[in-house]
């Protein structure tokens, strides 16, 4: 059956890699899948064709015949679990590339995310200019934890997995605000993720659907 994603019409931030469709896109490279991407406006997102593919209406959505999800954190689990190449074959290692992909999400994006609506979406509030240093150092502590535990490791737990996926995904988010190169571990750690094939043809693609560079 073949997959069909859903991406921005236009990506907030010009096809850079930091809309989610970019992990999934990422995940789909990785296990070898190949994928249609439909194309939604803003204003589509907010209709009820798409409101029942995701009740938030929001993207990226995945259709796979009569399998619909979103949120990337379900989908690339997903992926994984469907395909060979994102989670170890071992038990324990499995599970503990699954803790992961919660940690990404739950424990290190949530002040990332507060940080992007507290400079973009609340800016011209009056406490904008309190509340900014405050997030950002919500942001270090959670980076110091993570720089840590990585250590001078390749990957967060042996080989590479959906967990570093999810957590380089996530960690990317941070680069506008410059905050992660106070991390050389952890921008090092980006980097590698980034080098990846499979991530270099999924942002190759969305950038092409953001700059006008898509075929036919």
């Amino acid at each position: 059956m073949s997959i069909t994603i859903t991406a921005f019409e236009r990506s907030p931030d010009g096809g850079k890699g930091l809309a989610r469709d970019t992990r999934v896109r990422w995940a789909l490279e990785e296990v070898g899948q190949p994928y249609d991407v439909r194309y939604v406006s803003f204003q589509a997102m907010k209709e009820s064709a798409h409101l029942r593919l995701h009740p938030f209406g929001q993207i990226p959505t995945y259709e796979e015949g009569d399998l619909v999800l979103f949120e990337t954190g379900a989908i690339v689990f997903h992926l994984a679990e469907q395909h060979p190449g994102l989670l170890p074959t071992d038990a324990h290692a499995r599970a503990s590339a699954i803790a992961w992909m919660f940690a990404a999400l739950n424990s290190v994006e949530p002040s990332i995310l507060e940080l992007v609506v507290a400079k973009f979406q609340e800016g011209d509030k009056p406490w904008s200019k309190e509340r900014v240093p405050l997030v950002m150092d919500r942001i270090r502590l959670r980076l110091g934890q993570l720089s840590t535990r990585l250590g001078d490791a390749d990957w967060l737990d042996g080989a590479f997995s959906a967990g570093d996926l999810m957590m380089v995904s996530v960690l990317l988010r941070t680069r506008p605000s410059g905050i992660l190169d106070e991390f050389p571990n952890l921008a090092a750690y980006v980097a590698r993720g980034e080098a990846r094939p499979a991530y270099q043809r999924a942002f190759a693609a969305q950038w092409a659907a953001n700059t006008g560079q898509l075929a036919g």
